[in-house]
């Protein structure tokens, strides 16, 4: 039984979304014969003014590969070692590296009449592969033929258009330009001009583009465009920002992706959400597995480079990348009897549809991507990454690969001695569901299982609740109480206990209590001691409480109160329950929201557009909001409690005290969120929706769901 099938192919003009088929404009207003232009001076951001950030200083070389990476190389290869040498024949068995004779465009079309990028493609490969070989072998041959390559394309081409998908070969084949230049750079052979006729090519033709589509999205919708077209984007950007010495560009591709990224291919929205065990669901999963591969493909790079010029995207958000690589991973390899591993789901909806399951196209997918993803996370740092394990052994080694897609070649240039020793266990992460408490861990690279300890107390003593092997999950119910908990390695000659403590208290603890009656000043108080404390925005003030003394009024216009970032963080079930007094209806104005743009929040709505008082989750807008509605909107003109809970997948929407409403399918829990930037009461995500225009009084966010009995008792 094979363990793959055939790959699906990348970004093709009828995959919906990879073309304007699926929905935002096709042509974006450009014609196919002519360039598109970002509306700004190429040469400089379109969004930082007419600076450029000098304080950074970058490694040279230093994208996919620095200098030491190449003498690894050399080293292993002239010692006859595995799997370097299967890696280095693998590079000389390739056509590619037998050069030729360069063919430059004037104009490159991908997507619509004319296509003809995959005569750049040829090239841009050759030119990489034989800078490889040149670094290795150190025969100058293979370097004065790449300067042929660079110059030649660097002096000819000065269009890159077709339809949607020139966005995909702006920033799929400019970074990997970018890659093979910054490894010739370190050649005497290349001159001074010709490099910086180069730099100026790659700002000037492919950095527009991506920087365009990162703003824009081609005048679509936010969700109509998959991952993959952000994290193109983001490779070439910051690529072009590393060889071009513009620590601008730079900063703009690690903002998007670890901040302030509304599209798909920010690192929130790559990884959907999480399942226990650490596994991230990846954005493309449901939509087929050549595109979910290309992910892998693209992101890699992403934290590869980064990784060269000192920051850690690869660990960013507790490993979120490896969360959902093991996803990808996983879901293409085969069990024992030929078929495809299942992986937990949660549904899925974008302005593509709505996904339920991981798509069988394309399963399982074989792309050759996944020796730099686990020779980072296995051989640098020592975690236990199973599935990218297998993956890697199986497509090992690295070949050339037609479609251009990724480098190629990475059994050679990212293959790395075995660490000594695993890491200790790390990253541990504990959610209340109900009565059960859900564990999730990183293990290390050479643990053979895992002991489960809890504690009453956090010094201990810890006592072993359970043993697992091949999971880094476990599910506790340990009944009422604060719990401490940790996690224990056991390999065959080592014990290494886990950095990580958590605790969690059931039933419910306070997050933050404001009791909102300070009368004065711009801050409103946190009484649960954990310093969750709200600052009053412009159009917020002071006003009548509900008994007596001061209540927050909100003037609904931009009156809001701001909560601190990540208040909601790490939470599975909840409470959140307040007092208002709604003076004047309006449509989608909120109690409440929570999040960090108007692609993922939690929000409770008095009013929306179809009449109901409503509570919504989601991660990806609108779209997939998950929601627990009444009949009836927030009532006007007097004080109203209102409460909401999440018990496992039970959510509760309280009015007055009583319970109006409830959905048992909630399974976005705030967690899943991540540490919220925008939390605000009377303020939406959404610019446009209005404030809130009332009062509000006593604020409690409850880890673990109050029961009926206990929300009645704060409705009094």
């Amino acid at each position: 039984m094979p363990l793959f099938a055939n790959l699906a192919g990348c970004g093709n003009s009828g995959n919906p979304g990879d073309s304007g088929s699926a929905g935002g404009p096709v042509q974006g207003g450009d014609s196919p014969s002519s360039p598109v232009d970002s509306g700004s001076s190429p040469s400089s951001p379109v969004d930082s003014g007419d600076s450029i950030t000098p304080a950074r200083v970058f490694v040279h070389p230093g994208l996919l590969h620095t200098e030491a990476d190449f003498t690894r190389m050399r080293e292993k290869v002239a010692a006859g070692a595995q799997p370097w040498v299967d890696g280095w024949n693998a590079l000389t068995r390739s056509s590619r590296t037998n050069l030729g004779t360069p063919n430059p465009q004037a104009t490159i079309i991908r997507g619509g009449d004319g296509e003809n990028f995959r005569i750049m493609v040829e090239d841009m490969l050759r030119a990489y592969q034989g800078a490889l070989r040149w670094k290795v072998s150190g025969d100058t041959t293979y370097a004065d033929k790449v300067v042929t390559y660079l110059d030649a394309w660097s002096s000819t081409m000065t269009t890159l258009t077709g339809n949607a998908d020139r966005f995909l070969a702006a920033g799929i084949y400019g970074y990997q330009w970018a890659n093979a230049a910054e490894i010739m750079r370190t050649y005497e052979g290349w001159s001074a001009p010709g490099i910086a006729r180069f730099q100026q090519w790659l700002l000037d033709i492919f950095y527009p583009l991506s920087h365009d589509f990162l703003l824009k999205h081609n005048g679509a919708d936010i969700t109509n465009y998959w991952a993959n077209w952000d994290l193109c984007s983001l490779c070439n950007i910051l690529a072009i920002g590393v060889f071009c010495d513009r620590a601008d560009l730079y900063d703009e591709a690690m903002a998007y992706y670890r901040n302030t990224g509304r599209g798909n291919g920010a690192a929130a929205h790559a990884v959907y959400c999480w399942h226990p065990g650490h596994f991230g669901q990846w954005q493309e999963s449901g939509r087929d597995q050549g595109h979910a591969t290309l992910g892998i493909a693209l992101t890699g790079p992403l934290c590869e480079m980064a990784w060269n010029q000192g920051d850690d995207l690869y660990g960013f958000d507790n490993n979120r990348f490896l969360a959902g690589a093991e996803y990808v991973a996983k879901s293409n390899l085969l069990d024992p009897n030929g078929v495809p591993y299942q992986v937990p789901f949660s549904r899925y909806v974008n302005r593509q549809g709505t996904m339920t399951a991981v798509s069988t196209a394309g399963q399982p997918a074989q792309r050759r991507c996944w020796e730099m993803v686990y020779n980072h996370y296995v051989n640098r740092q020592g975690l236990s990454a199973p599935w990218v394990a297998q993956m890697a052994a199986a497509l090992r080694p690295e070949t050339d690969q037609w479609n251009g897609d990724q480098p190629s070649m990475g059994t050679l240039t990212f293959s790395r001695d075995a660490i000594p020793a695993g890491a200790a266990p790390s990253g541990l992460t504990a959610h209340m569901a109900g009565a059960n408490v859900v564990l999730s861990w990183w293990g290390g690279a050479y643990a053979t299982s895992y002991q489960v300890q809890r504690a009453s107390a956090a010094a201990g003593p810890f006592a072993t609740i359970g043993t697992v092997t091949d999971l880094r999950t476990w599910t506790d119910t340990p009944g009422n109480g604060a719990w401490y908990y940790r996690v224990v390695a056991l390999a065959s000659n080592s014990t290494q206990v886990g950095a990580d403590t958590v605790r969690v208290a059931l039933p419910t603890e306070l997050r933050a209590l404001l009791p909102l009656n300070e009368g004065g000043g711009s801050t409103a108080a946190d009484a649960s001691g954990l310093g969750n404390a709200g600052t009053l925005a412009t159009g917020a003030s002071w006003g009548s409480g509900r008994v007596a003394g001061s209540a927050l009024a909100l003037d609904g216009k931009s009156g809001h109160l701001a909560l601190p970032t990540g208040v909601l963080a790490g939470l599975g079930d909840f409470t959140i329950a307040v007092w208002v007094y709604w003076n004047a209806a309006s449509t989608n104005t909120r109690v409440f929201d929570f999040g960090s743009s108007d692609i993922a929040y939690l929000a409770l709505i008095p009013r929306d557009g179809g009449g109901r008082l409503r509570c919504s989750i989601t991660g990806t807008m609108w779209y997939g909001e998950q929601t627990i509605a009444a009949d009836a909107p927030l009532a006007t003109g007097r004080w109203v409690h209102l409460a909401v809970t999440l018990a496992g997948s039970l959510g509760t929407l309280y009015v007055d005290g009583a319970a109006v409403a409830s959905n048992p399918s909630i399974t976005f829990a705030p967690f899943q969120l991540g540490a919220t930037t925008q939390n605000w009461l009377g303020r939406s995500q959404y610019a446009a929706d209005p404030c809130f225009n009332g009062r509000m009084q006593d604020l409690r966010i409850c880890s673990g769901a109050l029961d009926a009995g206990q929300v009645a008792a704060l409705a009094v």
